[in-house]
């Protein structure tokens, strides 16, 4: 059996995936390892033939440069518009990581390890792959992967467990606003009891609020921009409860019919955005009133309903709520592209392009002084520059985002790609080390690195007014593990936790590889 799974790497790689799923399906107390289970899966079987981790360089790169990259591309819009609000915890988590480097060393040498197994297991401890081959090619010796090997999964563990206590968390968080996964909506008639126009109506002109339909004398039809409103209408307000509320109390009162119930003349319905000249362009953009006399309230992008701001940037597989007159309802249709089949596919020439552009990025090479050679490699490269294509969005004819089904899909795939290569090629290293005495003290070691990281993270980032989900996303980041990110977004619905991974995780690839050519050195 051992032969033919070494002569067939790809049956081995999937074996280990549907076994690793499995493993990470099964709850641990209150934690579930998910996508990490594959790694575990993958050491067991690495440890029991060396052949079976021969040869997966390939497959591991690729899993990470599709998970990193397309993590970038969904992050990409939110970490830029957020960059001011990011920098207090990149900064915090560059003084973090110089903390930890340093007690690296020093509790490295108590425990009378050497630089390249101390700078092994503050890689496999934060479990950046980068590093390691930073840490390897200065020590010039296969020592930092054996310290690699054995704190990873320590790292994993640990993180994910301090995951697990934190991203539920409620604590004061004054400069993290509530993300619209957490704020939802509420639709609701109101009857005008004053005359007034839509810009003095409270939270209309900030865009907190958006209206639709218009009973007036008997008719219906779809509010107009610079509507006057009169006493005696009727007029649907759609926005998040508490700004409903209050925009119906200056209108006048709520009534019980709701006007959307009669789509005899006005209808509503959700489109899926398929058309590829839709997708990339603001809601502001589309000119629905000028077009065909109605209007966006809603956009509904995976599980989060969002209120339709002229800013907000449509992408593919947005499923927008128009309400428009009812035989108008075809040509909107036709606009917008209205197709699933469309947006399960991805659009291959982006697709190959942003990856290929990512990875020759991390490929350049940039000296540093003390003869220190500096890459982004295929980790942080493609999350770059995904990251800056998901801001863009779209380049004349080409659009770089993704329908969000084909980005999870694509995400997870390279996930546990990675996740079971790395487990098969460490898994003899690991089993070697494991149960001796120097295996020993790199795990506890590797415990003090990734505990006092965590620890001190959180602790900062609580200080600093920042949210649990976000705090959480941006640990993920830190420690560098997809896995974790993985683990804290299947916990809450909450767009923070990737923008807080896509804050800390190249930055934090970039310090680690500096401060591992300390660590070999010392």
């Amino acid at each position: 059996m051992v032969d033919v799974l070494a002569g067939s790497p790809l049956l081995t790689i999937f074996l280990v995936v549907a076994f690793g799923t499995a493993l990470g399906a099964v709850p641990f107390g209150p934690v579930r390892f998910g996508a990490a289970g594959a790694l575990f899966v993958g050491l067991a079987v690495g440890a029991v033939d060396e052949r079976l981790g021969e040869g997966l360089e390939l497959v591991q790169t690729l899993g990470l440069a599709l998970f990193v990259y397309t993590v970038g591309l969904a992050a990409g819009s939110t970490f830029f518009r957020d960059l001011r609000r990011q920098l207090p915890l990149m900064g915090l988590g560059v003084a973090v990581l110089l903390v930890v480097a340093a007690t690296t060393a020093m509790l490295g040498n108590v425990l009378g390890l050497g630089g390249p197994l101390q700078a092994g297991a503050f890689t496999g401890a934060l479990t950046s792959t980068p590093a390691l081959a930073a840490a390897q090619t200065a020590a010039d010796s296969s020592e930092p992967a054996v310290g690699y090997s054995l704190a990873y999964p320590v790292g994993v563990t640990v993180a994910i467990l301090v995951v697990a206590a934190t991203v539920r968390r409620r604590w004061p968080a004054g400069k993290d606003p509530e993300p619209a996964a957490g704020v939802g909506l509420d639709a609701a008639t109101a009857e005008v009891e004053r005359p007034t126009a839509l810009d003095e109506v409270p939270g209309y002109r900030e865009q907190k609020v958006r209206m639709s339909y218009l009973a007036r004398d008997g008719r219906m039809r779809v509010v107009d921009e610079g509507e006057e409103l009169r006493p005696g209408d009727q007029v649907v307000v759609v926005g998040p409860g508490e700004e409903v509320d209050a925009a119906i109390a200056h209108l006048g009162h709520r009534v019980e019919a709701h006007l959307a119930h009669d789509r005899t003349v006005v209808d509503h319905q959700r489109f899926v955005v398929s058309d590829r000249r839709v997708a990339g362009r603001t809601v502001a953009e589309l000119d629905i009133p000028g077009r065909f006399d109605g209007v966006v309230t809603r956009v509904r992008r995976g599980d989060l309903d969002l209120l339709a701001r002229d800013e907000l940037t449509l992408e593919l597989g947005d499923r927008v709520l128009a309400v428009v007159p009812r035989d108008r309802l075809e040509e909107v249709t036709r606009f917008f592209g209205d197709s699933e089949r469309r947006v399960s596919e991805i659009d291959a020439v982006t697709a190959g392009i942003g990856l290929a552009v990512g990875l020759a990025v991390g490929l350049v090479t940039l000296p540093l002084p003390g003869g220190i050679a500096f890459a982004l490699g295929s980790a942080a490269g493609p999350l770059l520059v995904g990251m800056v294509l998901g801001h863009v969005e779209r380049t004349g004819p080409l659009v770089w985002g993704m329908p969000q089904a084909a980005n999870l899909t694509i995400r997870q795939i390279g996930l546990l790609l990675f996740l079971a290569a790395v487990g098969l090629s460490s898994g003899q290293a690991f089993a070697s080390e494991a149960f001796t005495g120097t295996g020993l003290r790199v795990v506890v070691l590797a415990l003090a690195v990734v505990g006092l990281a965590c620890g001190l993270f959180v602790a900062g980032a609580r200080w600093l007014g920042v949210s649990a989900p976000r705090a959480s996303g941006a640990l993920a980041g830190l420690v560098g593990q997809p896995a974790i990110l993985a683990y804290a977004s299947s916990r809450v619905v909450d767009e923070r936790v990737e923008a807080g991974y896509a804050a800390l995780f190249a930055l934090g690839i970039i310090v680690k590889i500096l401060l591992v050519q300390v660590l070999v050195g010392g």
